[in-house]
């Protein structure tokens, strides 16, 4: 019988054989003991039942062999059934043979088999029940269709059961890859929002106290060689924490998490330049033009980026003003521009300057464009507009 994957089939297939075999053994004791053909009808039997009980490990280290099996088995039958007397029980050995057939074979094989055996089990009967062959054969023949089907069945069912144990192991896999995929991905967001922390302190905080450094020593020394001159370094001093201040905050701000559901980007704007973490020397106007909701991923990056721009020009461009606009009719755009000095854009893009490439990160992330305009004296304008979805989607 062909392995399937299910074992307690398997015993039910070879309990049910049993008790044919031994069945058609006891009636063979009772119908042929005190006739000739005993021992020939014995001697079948025990061929027969022999073969059945070592196919299973031939037919597994030798695949061609159980047409060989089939072809002795149905011969050893037939045999029997041409026996005088009473033997149309041998007939009932066609059964096993039946869902051997069906699990070894194509439904086609299986359908001409059972009608070839009807044929013969008919003929050779009428020698011994004449009329009453037809009906016997038909019988026999009912119970092989059935446990045939029964064993096509069980064969589709136990077939399914493996590919579902299959389809759950690698969608089980498929979720560890995924969970692996998902940590490494939350890893690397944090290592590049370290990175870019990391970044903005180096050029920003860490270059402040530096100049603070430099103005203490240079107090210093005018203490005692122009003492005149040290309240413009103390005043600059005070500037210069000011500023480190002012900076820290800022950065603070950029990693704080807003929370959603505060009115959008336009009030945690607003909230941001009245917030007092913005330098009071410097003056920004708010222009908003038009309503659109956005995403709640896309509303903190473009914050975000509004923040970046303005606290490039609290560090570089030495500018009185400022202004931010927010046109939210399609498509929206923002920009931020001040009367500041400017600088060489190909220059600050070649230097790595973090603030730029940062800004344009969480633009490209949430399908935003950046563009620059700049030139040394003539102001810095940052635009960010959205991307069509076509656009998006290449």
């Amino acid at each position: 019988m062909k392995r399937l994957p299910d074992r307690s089939s398997q015993w039910i297939f070879f309990l049910a054989a049993s008790f044919y075999i031994g069945a058609v053994f006891l009636r063979s004791i009772l119908v042929y003991q005190e006739t000739p053909e005993f021992f020939y009808v014995l001697a079948a039997l025990l061929i027969w039942s022999f073969l059945f009980v070592t196919e299973p490990r031939i037919t597994e280290k030798w695949s061609g062999y159980f047409p060989i099996y089939l072809i002795l088995q149905t011969v050893l039958i037939f045999t029997l059934l041409g026996m005088p007397g009473s033997p149309d029980f041998f007939a009932s050995l066609f059964v096993i043979l039946s869902m051997q057939v069906m699990l070894h074979f194509e439904f086609k094989i299986w359908v001409v088999w059972i009608v070839l055996c009807t044929i013969v089990i008919t003929l050779l009967l009428m020698k011994s029940y004449e009329a009453q062959a037809f009906a016997l054969a038909l019988l026999y023949t009912a119970g092989n269709v059935f446990y045939g089907f029964y064993a096509q069945a069980t064969r589709r069912a136990q077939t399914i059961r493996a590919e579902n144990l299959t389809l759950a192991q690698e969608l089980q896999e498929a979720n560890q890859k995924l969970k692996s995929y998902s940590a490494q991905m939350e890893q690397l967001v944090v290592a590049r929002e370290r990175n870019r922390l990391a970044r903005d302190l180096h050029d920003s905080v860490t270059q402040t106290v530096f100049s603070m450094t430099l103005t203490t020593q240079s107090a210093s020394l005018l203490l005692e060689r122009d003492p005149s001159k040290v309240e413009s370094q103390l005043d600059r001093l005070s500037q210069l924490a000011r500023n480190a201040l002012s900076e820290m905050q800022m950065l603070i701000s950029e990693l704080k998490p807003e929370e959603p559901g505060k009115g959008g980007l336009v009030t945690m704007l607003k909230s941001y330049l009245t917030s007092g973490q913005f330098p009071e020397n410097i003056t920004v106007d708010l222009e908003v033009h038009g309503e659109q909701v956005l995403g709640f991923t896309e509303e903190q990056s473009l914050i975000h980026i509004i923040q970046e721009a303005l606290h490039n020009i609290v560090k570089h461009s030495q500018a009185s003003g400022a202004q931010v606009r927010i046109h939210m009719h399609e498509p929206p755009w923002i920009e931020v521009e001040d009367n500041g000095r400017g600088f060489d854009i190909q220059q600050a893009q070649s230097s790595g300057r973090v603030g730029l490439h940062s800004m344009r990160e969480r633009a490209e992330e949430i399908g935003w464009n950046l563009q620059i305009r700049t030139s040394p004296g003539a102001g810095t304008c940052v635009r960010i507009e959205k991307l069509p979805k076509e656009v998006r989607q290449v």
